[in-house]
């Protein structure tokens, strides 16, 4: 690749404040970019989903100029979206090791000798808000159960606790409250224990839980805790059912608890995230997305300069700094604007594919993977990742990480609508479940069953699931039920 190419790969999967810190250094290093500041506040150009097509010409106020053809440097450089697959030597993986990060090329080196020094200037703090993102990520698979989860994130107050009622979260994303309540339920097993309490007993009795010690002794002191708080001792006693030595034993052990977990992490949750692109209904229906020209790095090449100081210079070496000194610059503006249109381009892309979530809920959430997102634009799925990573949106229904919409999906029978691989899991654990000791459910029934409801899945996709879930084989399901009959 080469150090331009690999550049735009850089500017494109960064997140706005991390590209901010790089843009920032850029303008400390190179005489001959400037930062321009905007003369008004309006927004950048935007799509009307669902077309995806930007409107005008597409180009962004500060680069538009800039960005002509006979300002670029020449060369034989790829363009932004690329088939990035096997783009590295024997010396290095390919991009199909997945999660790899493509901050600099062989040995760990960026495209310039900055790039060790940018990696310094981006915090490597870890907010209890990503911790919890990250757990969030792993346990839980469901898409719908996914974005709840986010929306019970952002209602954090510093000390882990959810404040605000759920109803609210329920009408916005179009849900029951049940089914919040019970995606409540799963994140209150996360670390530390004690997150998204509702209350102090909620949050003592969670980190009792953690411990296996949430008796019926202990439940009541939880349960009673205005009690312990006028002393009324006797009062306990009885409803523990302990005696002196027990009940001051047990409040020694709700002492140790820690009844404001947040407060263990040095950022508090309730950051606020600053949306890359921003979602509107349209007033004759459908929805206009745009760019948040907050989060668009301005900057111009400062051409007089440029011309006064190329004027001016005879040595070889210096003149050869100023041009290689303009080339970076010119493609940093181009760089910019393509990452701008990509994020633009994708994002416009979701919001069609998604449309039917944002206009009834979160229950219309449909199975979506990066290659359909690809397929669309007619883009490389790599770029694709790329901006859906640490990339925002604010829309009517909450603000979202773009890689959010997206869950595996199963097919459907003969080419019908798509299933989601999480409701798919549920749907077998269900027919387990209601299996009878004289019939126990093969996996070759169990896909019979689904295929009758328009699921095309193979044998070994079901066993995978069942294996997931802990569930025995059919042989050793008939074992057990025999054995307690």
């Amino acid at each position: 690749m080469t150090p331009q190419l690999q550049q735009a790969i850089k500017l494109l999967q960064l997140s706005n404040m991390e590209l901010a810190a790089y843009v920032e250094q850029e303008l400390e290093q190179n005489p001959l970019l400037e930062r321009e500041e905007a003369e008004s506040t309006g927004s950048q150009p935007g799509a009307d989903a669902p077309s995806g097509e930007p409107e005008g010409d597409g180009a962004i106020a500060d680069t538009r100029d800039l960005t002509a053809p006979d300002h670029l440097p020449n060369g034989d450089d790829a363009p932004l979206d690329a088939d990035f697959d096997n783009v590295w030597t024997d010396d290095g993986p390919g991009e199909s090791d997945g999660a790899l990060s493509m901050w600099g090329v062989r040995g760990g080196r960026g495209f310039d000798a900055g790039d060790a020094d940018f990696e310094q200037t981006v915090s490597r703090d870890v907010s209890l808000r990503d911790y919890l993102t990250e757990q969030l990520m792993v346990d839980i698979d469901d898409p719908v159960d996914r974005i709840i989860g986010v929306h019970l994130i952002d209602m954090l107050d510093e000390a882990g606790y959810v404040s605000g009622g759920l109803a609210p979260v329920a009408e916005q994303l179009g849900c029951s409250e049940e089914r919040v309540l019970v995606t409540l339920g799963k994140l209150q097993s996360f670390d530390p224990p004690g997150i998204f309490a509702r209350n102090l007993a909620e949050c003592l009795a969670q980190q009792l839980a953690d411990r296996d010690r949430l008796d019926p002794a202990m439940r009541a002191l939880v349960d009673n805790l205005d009690k312990l708080a006028r002393h009324d001792m006797a009062a306990l006693k009885k409803l523990c059912g302990v005696d002196d030595e027990d009940l001051t034993d047990m409040v020694a052990e709700l002492r140790s608890l820690d009844p404001k977990p947040a407060l263990a992490f040095d950022n508090a949750v309730a950051q606020t995230v600053t949306p890359d692109v921003l979602m509107h209904p349209r007033p004759g229906g459908g929805w206009h997305i745009e760019l948040n020209a907050g989060t668009l790095p301005r900057v111009l090449v400062n051409e007089r300069y440029y011309t006064e100081v190329s004027d001016r210079v005879r040595d070889k070496k210096e003149k050869s700094y100023i041009s290689e000194r303009f080339q970076a610059a010119n493609w940093l503006v181009k760089t910019l604007h393509q990452r701008a249109q990509t994020i633009l381009k994708v994002a416009s892309e979701i919001v069609r594919q998604q449309e039917r979530f944002f206009a009834k809920g979160v229950s219309h959430l449909k199975p979506l993977v990066l290659r359909d997102i690809a397929t669309a634009i007619e883009m490389h799925e790599s770029t694709v990742s790329r901006v859906t990573a640490n990339k925002y949106m604010a829309t009517p229904r909450g603000t979202f990480e773009l890689k959010y919409f997206f869950s595996s999906a199963i097919p459907g029978k003969d080419g019908g609508e798509t299933h989601s691989a999480k409701a798919v899991r549920f749907r077998i654990k269900a027919l387990i479940d209601q299996e009878l000791p004289g019939a126990i459910l093969s996996d070759d029934r169990i896909v019979a069953l689904l295929q009758g409801d328009g699921i095309e899945i193979a044998r070994r996709t079901v066993a995978k699931y069942r294996e997931a879930m802990k569930i025995p084989s059919s042989v050793q399901r008939r074992r057990a039920k025999a054995g307690m009959s």
